[in-house]
């Protein structure tokens, strides 16, 4: 039986000092990495307990579950009932109460379907004695088969924020009367609180497509992270009755016709965006000395960019000064972030979710990894990621940066998720190909007899000869031995669609 035990334990448990691999982060300066859990299934969220000295994870089919961080061991809390899993929708954000020991509550988001309509709740958990012994839904909104956001995070005052997403509507996000493409505020309980920004309304701030990440600086600066659509992924500093834009401005007010709206009403710009997308995902600000080259920094994950990135923060943490990037492509998609009241930082991976990418996943994916400061200099170790920007933006690498994550290297796609660019009849069809490149595509649609709904962003932002290139490229690759683009041909396509 206690051999039984022991066996049991270990299994369980893997030590924290078995470093997998090293990271340089100054001129002297390295930390260690290591597996504390292994084989999770798509970790959305992890969310470090002080008084349980513990983490809590989410796991996307609806495992709640704690790691011991005192061994590593993992325990199973609970599975949440009802969960509707497909694709991004499922089991996603989380929040401890700050006042855990007073009051044992963990609070968790995740989608539901009721016939065909599809709903994002929000739950108040009872924990106790490591399990979970009540539950009680105090919201629930709309919700869809993506976009749902679902962060979840306490201020300092101890009210509740809830990150919720577009859930693929082109109105909800600038209609500040409904609770979808918003952050919203309460109290622990689901209530509206009095002194909230608009009366009698949850809503907090609107404009949101996406929310990914959310976090609290040392300041009280609510930050968040955000999916754009094929541009201009954001981080944003979120105040009340701030309106971010979305679907009406996406990223910096910088083309003129964004400028001409903006003029139009109060509309708040990103303190940070990237194009080509990232795909941020988790956030949390680093406010410890142990690691002091990332203190005062945001912390970001990202998925499709599969990295690690320390944003630097000014004294007023309320805007972004210096951003380093680590861990490119190394363990894959990362989707969450967190530390603990030591310093040390903790990552998830998301290999196993509904998009891997190339050489992922790996046997032991999905996995909670942990950094930790280290005193020696290892014999070889990881460093910061550079891009290498005088790279030539030939036709591969324009399908590398904007349509790779999706169709995948080889032009197979996703079976049933992402269509097949190989042998196909918009593939051959010059106009059509031009024309989804430009628009985008939204419905259902069949390749090959398969049938796909996942829409593709619009890609009119590149130029003419870009766009040229990347359908070059796939026209002439992957087997399909068709005639090259025009940058003219592109041109004329354009013009056709501004007409029409």
């Amino acid at each position: 039986m206690l051999g039984s035990l022991i066996s049991t334990i270990a299994c369980d448990s893997i030590s924290q000092k078995e470093f997998i691999d090293y990271l340089k982060i100054g001129e002297n300066s390295y930390v260690g990495i290591s597996t504390i859990q292994e084989n999770l299934d798509v970790p959305w969220d992890i969310q470090f307990n002080e008084s349980t000295n513990s983490l809590f994870v989410t796991e996307i089919k609806g495992r709640l579950s704690e790691i011991d961080l005192s061994d590593n061991s993992m325990h199973h809390l609970y599975d949440v009932p009802n969960v509707f899993h497909e694709r991004t929708a499922g089991l996603l954000g989380m929040a401890i109460h700050p006042d855990f020991i007073k009051k044992p509550f963990i609070y968790v988001c995740y989608t539901v379907k009721n016939g065909e309509k599809i709903f994002s709740e929000l739950a108040k958990l009872e924990y106790k004695d490591r399990k979970v012994v009540g539950s009680k839904i105090v919201l629930k909104i709309e919700g869809a088969n993506g976009h749902n956001g679902s962060r979840l995070l306490f201020d300092n005052e101890g009210y509740l924020y809830w990150a919720t997403g577009d859930a693929h509507s082109l109105t909800h996000a600038q209609d500040s009367t409904t609770l979808n493409g918003k952050v919203l505020r309460m109290t622990e309980d689901g209530h509206i609180p009095t002194d909230n920004p608009i009366a009698n309304s949850y809503v907090y701030a609107w404009g949101f497509r996406n929310i990914q990440g959310m976090t609290l600086t040392a300041k009280g600066n609510i930050m968040t992270s955000e999916h754009g659509d094929a541009i201009e992924d954001e981080i944003n500093w979120v105040r009340p009755r701030h309106n971010y834009g979305w679907i009406e401005i996406e990223g910096y007010h910088d083309t003129e016709q964004e400028k001409i709206i903006a003029s139009k009403g109060p509309l708040t710009e990103p303190i940070k965006a990237w194009t080509p997308v990232i795909a941020p995902a988790g956030l949390k600000y680093y406010a410890h000395s142990s690691i002091p080259e990332w203190e005062n920094s945001l912390l970001l994950v990202s998925l499709k960019n599969q990295s690690l990135r320390v944003l630097k923060l000014d004294a007023n943490q309320t805007k972004i000064v210096e951003e380093k990037t680590y861990l490119k492509d190394h363990y894959g998609r990362m989707r969450a972030v967190t530390t603990d009241n030591k310093g040390n930082v903790y990552i998830a991976t998301s290999n196993r979710d509904w998009n891997p990418q190339k050489g992922f996943p790996v046997k032991t994916d999905d996995r909670i990894l942990k950094i930790e400061k280290i005193v020696t200099k290892p014999e070889t170790y990881l460093s910061e990621y550079v891009e290498d920007k005088s790279l030539i933006k030939d036709g591969k690498t324009l399908y590398n940066m904007y349509c790779m994550s999706c169709h995948k290297e080889d032009g197979k796609g996703i079976t049933g998720t992402f269509p097949p660019l190989v042998k196909t009849p918009t593939i051959e069809n010059k106009e059509k190909l031009i024309r989804i490149i430009l628009n985008g595509l939204h419905g259902k649609i069949k390749v090959n007899g398969v049938k796909y709904d996942q829409a593709m962003p619009s890609f009119k932002f590149l130029s003419d000869q870009e766009i040229a290139k990347i359908a070059s490229y796939v026209r002439t690759g992957f087997g399909n031995s068709l005639s090259a683009i025009g940058e003219t041909e592109v041109m004329l396509s354009r013009q056709d669609s501004i007409k029409n």
